[in-house]
């Protein structure tokens, strides 16, 4: 049986697998402004699928084909992967006993125009049954996925029971020992516990429900005495699930929320009528994210925790540290009790 720190090894392997795949295909589009990787070719697991990423999803296959035999039986959950996101890897007349979520590029939009690194996510459980969740996980780990003028990368790894480590590396380097044995980069949320001059986003990244990340960003803003005539409070919309924690993780942002589902609901949105959500495989890389010491709770103050499916909307927020999430949780809670959703929700 594999132990959780080797499967932060596998999981970096098959992530800077997908980093050398995209890396090449960025620089490649580069070189023209036709943007053919921003070519739409299906809607999968409430959301659309382009060609970059369906230019990595062989290069998984053939990873994950070589993994040695305790890796197996496997079920792999992710965006891509038709309707259901799943694949089966192993025995098909055998016990399952690893689930994996995976996000192979968590920012697509931003990395097809090679505007800002997506990040490559993934999470490892023993097999749960259908129950199986990301508070099952294991070992995660997310590894950036530079743009072509980019030349270092980062990657971010922890298992359940320890703390997160964090590599800068070369783009060129492919071999994880090597990355793994380098000098580790500074890691941690800030410590600051007021907003003054820092940066605060209320996920907002797609038309729908805009207005309503907006109402409650306005609401922070003057409830916390940051609406003045020189801005002290930022916002930063980074297209990426992955990218917004490792924001909070690197002590560059103190709060994201991401209410998106919640929003759903205020909007009497529901099935296939939702406004764009953020899904579980956006959330692989949590254990990561909260063993680095950033504190994450659902949008509603409870636990954070999601299925291991391509289609459950999960509603998040992100707080840098107890004093941040002290400040802002009470005025999100408010702001949704206004709008005719509560604590028990």
């Amino acid at each position: 049986m594999l132990t959780a720190r080797e499967w932060t090894f596998r999981l970096l392997k098959l992530g800077l697998s997908v980093q050398t795949h995209a890396t090449r295909l960025v620089r490649e589009a580069a070189r023209s402004p036709d943007h053919t990787l921003a070519e739409a070719v299906a809607e999968e697991g409430g959301d659309r699928i382009y060609a970059i990423d369906r230019g990595v999803e062989a290069t998984m296959d053939v990873e994950i084909a070589v993994w040695p035999d305790e890796c197996f039986p496997l079920l792999l959950t992710a965006e891509g992967l038709g309707p259901d996101g799943r694949h089966r890897f192993g025995d098909p007349d055998q016990p399952l006993r690893w689930r994996m979520l995976l996000d192979p590029i968590d920012g697509t939009r931003m990395l097809m125009y090679d505007k800002r690194s997506a990040w490559f996510l993934a999470a490892i459980a023993p097999d749960c049954g259908e129950e199986t969740s990301l508070s099952d996980a294991i070992a995660s780990v997310l590894v950036e996925l530079p743009v072509s003028k980019q030349t270092f990368a980062d990657a971010f790894l922890a298992t359940a029971r320890g703390a997160t480590e964090a590599y800068r590396f070369a783009v060129s380097e492919r071999d994880v020992p090597a990355i793994k044995s380098g000098c580790p980069i500074p890691l941690g949320p800030t410590r600051r516990t007021d907003l003054s001059n820092g940066f605060l986003s209320v996920v907002a990244c797609f038309p729908g429900t805009r207005r309503l990340a907006a109402d409650l960003a306005e609401r922070i803003a003057e409830t916390t005495g940051n609406v003045t005539s020189t801005p002290e409070l930022f916002d930063d919309q980074y297209i990426s699930t992955g990218g917004q924690m490792v924001q909070l993780m690197t002590g560059r942002d103190r709060c994201v929320i991401d209410l998106r589902p919640l929003f759903n609901r205020i909007l009497g949105r529901t099935d296939h009528d939702r406004f764009i959500e953020t899904h579980p495989y956006d959330m692989a890389g949590l254990l990561a994210a909260q063993r680095s010491g950033a504190i994450f709770t659902d949008g509603l103050g409870h636990s954070l925790d999601a299925p291991f499916d391509v289609t459950t909307g999960v509603h998040w927020c992100g707080y840098a540290n107890a004093g941040i999430r002290a400040l802002v949780e009470p005025i999100i809670l408010q702001w949704l009790a206004d709008h005719g959703i509560d604590e028990g929700s």
